[in-house]
Formats: C-alpha cells, sequence, structure tokens
C-alpha cells in the first residue's frame, strides 16, 4: 500500500512538473514573441522628425521691439483620405461638414480632398493657430495638424529692398535676408519618437531629442521714421511725374550710416514669389546710371584742391556753345564770364570741360578712381553695382569733355551721395554701412559694424570751400533752389541726364536727380533722390529737389537737428555755463 501511495504521489508531482515547465514555457514563448511583435509595431510607428531653429529676426537702429521680419509658427491642416474612408461613411461626412465649417471653405472642396485615393492631402496650409486649435478640438479620426515656421514681414512692402526675403524653404535670397543668412538661420535639432495609430505622437516613447538652436537677430541702421519719409516721397513723385522708378538713400555723412534707402516700384514681401524681377530690383545700389550734373562737383574739387584755380578765378563760358574734340558742348543757358564758383551754382558743361581740361585724361580718371567710381562701395547688400569707368586708355576725344559732367560714365546712386558725404566730412570718405549689429539669442552682441575710412579724395579746406560753394546752388538764381528748407543752408546739385536708348542719346527719357547735405556749415545728413523718366518734365531741380526737400524737412526735425544759428547759441550758452 506504502508502495502504492508513494508511487501516485510521484506521478502527480511529475505531471504537476511538467504542467508547471509547459506553462513557463509557454508564457516566455508568449512574451517573447509579443515584444518582437510590439518592437515590429513601434518600429512601424517610429520616426526621425528635423526640428527648425527660428529664424532671426531683423529690426531698425532701436532694436526690439520695432520688428521688421520674424518667424510666426502657424499651422498646416492635412488629411489622410484613405484613412478617413476605411470609416464608417458618416464619418466621412462629419469630416466634411466640420473642416469646412472651422476653416471657412467649401463643403465641394474639402470632399474632393476626402475622396482622393491617397494617404496625404493638405486641406489649408499656413493656418492661425486659433482656427487650427478648433479643428483639432473636433478630435476628427484621419485629420491632423502640424506647425511650420513662416518667415512673416509685418510692414508689407516697407523697406522690401533693404530686407529682402528669405524663401518657402527658409533660406535668405534677397537683401538682408540673403547678406546676413548665415547669422539669421538657426541651427536645426533632432528628434526621435513614436505615433500611435490615430498618427499623433506618443510622447512616453521619445527617443533622442535634440533641440534646435535659434538665429541671431540683426540690427539695422535705417530709422523706420526716415525710411517711411522717403518712400512716401517717392510714391509721390512716381506718380506726380509719371515716372518709370525713383530712388533715394539718406547718410550720415559721419559715420557712412544708412538712416534710409528706398527704390521703387516695390513689392509686398509677404507675397514675394508673385513680384516681377524689376519690382524685386533695389535700384539704389544695383542700377548704374548716367548721372549728369551731379558728378560735375569731382572735377571742381580736384583743380581747387590742386590750386589750379580758386573760386573766383573767371572762365569764358563762350555764350553757351564751346567746340571740343571737334564736337559742339552747350549750356542750358548762354554765359559769358563767370567765377568757378557761379559756374558751379550755374551748373555749366563748358566751364566743367574747361575745368577738367586743366587736369588732363590721366589725372582726371585717377580722380574718379579717387572718389570711389567704378568700384563697389562695400554697403553690405547683394547685388551692388560698381558703375561703369572705362580705362583712361580706352578714352577717345570727347570722354575728358563728356565724363566730368556725368556723360559717358555710370554711376550707382550710393557712388554719387558718396562724394557728397566725403565733401561734407571735411574731404573724408567713410564706407556706406547698413547692418548695425547681429545679436544672438541671449541679446549678446557676436557681430558690430563700425565706421570705417575708405579714403581722402580732398584737402579739408578744399570741402569747406566746396561746402560754401554748394550752398551757393540752392539760393536765389542756382538750380538747386526748389531744396531750400526754411531756417537751414543746404548745399547741393541737381542733375538732368538723358538716357541712352538703342545706342543714342534720347530726347525724351531723363533720369532726374539732386543729392546735396546739411546743414551745409556743419553737415550731418547726406541725401539722393532719383526719378527715373519722368514725364513730362524732366528736369532735376523741378523733379527731384523738392522731394529732397521734404525729406530733408522731416528728417531735420526727427532727428533734432537745429538751425546752424540755434546750434550757434546752444554753443555759446553752454560754453557760458561752463
Amino acid at each position: 500500500m506504502n508502495r502504492v501511495f508513494y508511487k501516485g504521489r510521484f506521478v502527480f508531482a511529475a505531471v504537476m512538473l511538467v504542467m508547471i515547465m509547459l506553462g513557463l514555457g509557454t508564457r516566455l514563448a508568449f512574451l517573447h514573441f509579443g515584444a518582437v511583435n510590439r518592437a515590429r509595431l513601434m518600429t512601424m510607428r517610429s520616426y526621425e522628425k528635423q526640428l527648425d531653429g527660428r529664424r532671426g529676426r531683423i529690426m531698425d537702429r532701436r532694436g526690439d521691439p520695432y520688428l521688421l521680419a520674424t518667424d510666426y509658427i502657424l499651422k498646416d491642416i492635412w488629411i489622410d483620405p484613405m484613412q478617413i474612408q476605411k470609416q464608417a461613411p458618416e464619418h466621412a461626412q462629419k469630416v466634411i461638414d466640420g473642416l469646412a465649417s472651422a476653416l471657412g471653405l467649401e463643403r465641394d472642396e474639402v470632399a474632393e480632398k476626402v475622396g482622393r485615393h491617397s494617404q496625404f492631402a493638405y486641406v489649408r496650409r499656413k493656418t492661425h493657430p486659433e482656427m487650427a486649435h478648433v479643428v483639432e478640438e473636433l478630435n476628427l479620426y484621419g485629420v491632423y495638424a502640424r506647425e511650420v515656421s513662416v518667415r512673416h514681414y509685418p510692414h508689407g512692402e516697407f523697406m522690401c529692398h533693404v530686407l529682402g526675403f528669405s524663401n518657402h524653404e527658409g533660406v535668405g535670397s534677397a537683401g538682408i535676408e540673403l547678406r546676413m543668412d548665415e547669422y539669421l538661420r538657426g541651427v536645426p535639432g533632432f528628434m526621435e519618437s513614436v505615433k500611435n495609430g490615430r498618427r499623433r505622437e506618443m510622447h512616453h516613447h521619445r527617443g533622442q531629442y535634440v533641440a534646435p538652436e535659434s538665429g541671431a537677430d540683426v540690427e539695422l541702421t535705417i530709422d523706420q521714421y526716415v525710411q517711411d519719409s522717403v518712400e512716401r516721397e517717392l510714391d509721390k513723385a512716381m506718380a506726380k511725374h509719371h515716372a518709370e522708378g525713383a530712388w533715394a538713400i539718406v547718410q550720415r555723412v559721419q559715420t557712412g550710416e544708412i538712416l534710409a534707402m528706398a527704390s521703387r516700384p516695390a513689392y509686398d514681401l509677404n507675397k514675394f514669389q508673385k513680384a516681377t524681377d524689376k519690382q524685386r530690383r533695389n535700384r539704389a545700389v544695383s542700377y548704374n546710371y548716367e548721372p549728369g550734373s551731379t558728378l560735375k562737383v569731382i572735377a571742381f574739387a580736384e583743380v581747387l584742391d590742386r590750386g589750379l584755380v580758386s573760386a573766383r578765378t573767371m572762365i569764358n563760358c563762350d555764350q553757351g556753345t564751346s567746340y571740343f574734340g571737334g564736337r559742339p558742348l552747350r549750356d542750358y543757358h548762354a554765359y559769358g564770364l563767370l567765377s568757378v564758383e557761379d559756374c558751379l551754382k550755374k551748373s555749366s558743361n563748358i566751364a566743367t570741360a574747361k575745368l577738367a581740361a586743366m587736369l588732363g585724361r590721366k589725372t582726371m580718371h585717377e580722380t574718379f578712381v579717387k572718389y570711389n567710381i567704378g568700384s563697389r562701395m562695400r554697403v553690405g547688400l547683394p547685388g551692388e553695382e560698381g558703375g561703369v569707368l572705362r580705362r583712361e586708355s580706352k578714352w577717345d576725344g570727347l570722354s575728358l569733355s563728356r565724363m566730368p559732367i556725368g556723360q559717358g560714365i555710370m554711376t550707382t546712386a550710393l557712388q554719387v551721395v558718396g562724394v557728397y558725404s566725403a565733401i561734407a566730412n571735411q574731404g573724408v570718405m567713410m564706407r556706406p554701412y547698413i547692418v548695425r549689429r547681429v545679436l544672438d539669442a541671449d541679446g549678446k552682441t557676436i557681430h558690430e559694424e563700425r565706421p570705417q575710412i575708405m579714403g581722402r579724395p580732398m584737402k579739408p579746406s578744399t570741402a569747406v570751400e566746396m561746402c560754401r560753394m554748394l550752398g551757393r546752388v540752392t539760393e536765389q538764381g542756382g538750380t538747386g533752389r526748389r531744396a531750400r528748407i526754411a531756417g537751414y543752408k543746404v548745399a547741393g546739385k541737381t542733375g538732368t541726364a538723358q538716357k541712352v536708348i538703342g545706342g543714342r542719346y534720347s530726347d525724351s527719357e531723363h533720369v532726374a536727380s539732386f543729392v546735396g547735405f546739411l546743414p551745409a556749415e556743419q553737415p550731418q545728413l547726406a541725401i539722393i533722390v532719383v526719378v527715373d523718366n519722368p514725364q513730362p518734365i524732366h528736369v532735376g531741380g523741378l523733379v527731384a529737389a523738392p522731394a529732397f526737400k521734404e525729406i530733408a524737412e522731416m528728417a531735420v526735425r526727427y532727428l533734432d537737428i537745429p538751425p546752424y544759428e540755434e546750434r550757434e547759441r546752444r554753443d555759446a550758452h553752454i560754453a557760458f555755463a561752463q
């Protein structure tokens, strides 16, 4: 009996042990294959994503909050049509009704996208976060939203040619956006994660995560208020004179800082893809044109600087017609004997040609080079042209008499205003610049532009004399009297140049300009205004000088630049107080 009893216990124990082993084996197999299946599922739903860093902001000279360009976070609303179609028929209708109502779309438009045989379709791109939130609250299966960074220009076409734009891939493609792209663009981040069956991220399964870094902010030398005045006056000039284009620059003469730069026609930066090449062109730096009489100051300054004449030396203007290289050269009005300073005031072509003849071809060419004619000014904007100055060996018999009066030579507005800034700055030419500094995400300056001398093309005494002589151009009897400002002495020069059409000078198409500085006694601002092909009036003194006046009047008030007499009284009061 004991044997039977012990044998039964043994069998029972053996059976139980086998059952336990089978159970454990089954569980292990289940866990193993389940883990494999889950791993496979997780792999199928895992994804990697590049995280774009915020592009840096662009601001005017006063910094934040004077934003000119920034990034907005919007959302793209998209659907998986195949996923929606697998649900009950009423679900598709619910999606159509819900999206049409939330996004303000036509139901037929949404229905067409829901009915596609694909796994992806945009419903609405770049949706405002509030509107996207309404969609997300509907919790519709097969409907998704994802963040997208969009470049935004709060003022539309304002300062469009200076700012430029970044394309849909976030790459700077024009203006400051292109020039400073290495600073503005952020450093991308990286993320590994898993999506659930509704294609939403499972945050608790997120793997590797490297946060993106924001780009640096760029602070310009531009002042929005001065810029706004310039753009308004250009628009007025365009409308009043039916012009093809217009451009202007305002520059601080002592530092070279660009306070305003504008060009017309303009375009909306938020719709850059709709703009034509003509609209995108920054004519202030990329348009080569014959400057006409505004270039005469170079010959006058050089003969004065070399002591070949004085301001009171008399020049015979041959009653309005003289011959150089066998060809006639005429003045707008007939003059006989005029002093050098009156020749400049009356803008005599003949007198300018005779002064250039005193210098000779080689010296005249070297003088143009000295004033940076034919070379880029390196302002810090893409597309800057350098003008056209032929080698002296390529000059013909007319070049010495025509180029000093602004014919047969091409410049940019930036070059011309640079010449006048040098005169205003006691003969020191400063490199123009438009970027003030670059700030990292913590507000620390990582790059800063500083005033830089480009050259000293004339003696300080010559510059003082030229300031006085150019101040007479805006007096009664001068060609620039419409640029005068009450309480201020303005120094400057008009320019009216015939355009070359089909290889010949046109009698009907011109470029009108005025360039000058103020206050003439102690100059602070240099301004140039150029109007392309104004009609029917085309004279610089009638077309460009009034626009110069309006810009200058606003600038001196806003920048608190007092008239010379008031400044003298202030200085005397300060000296007395000390």
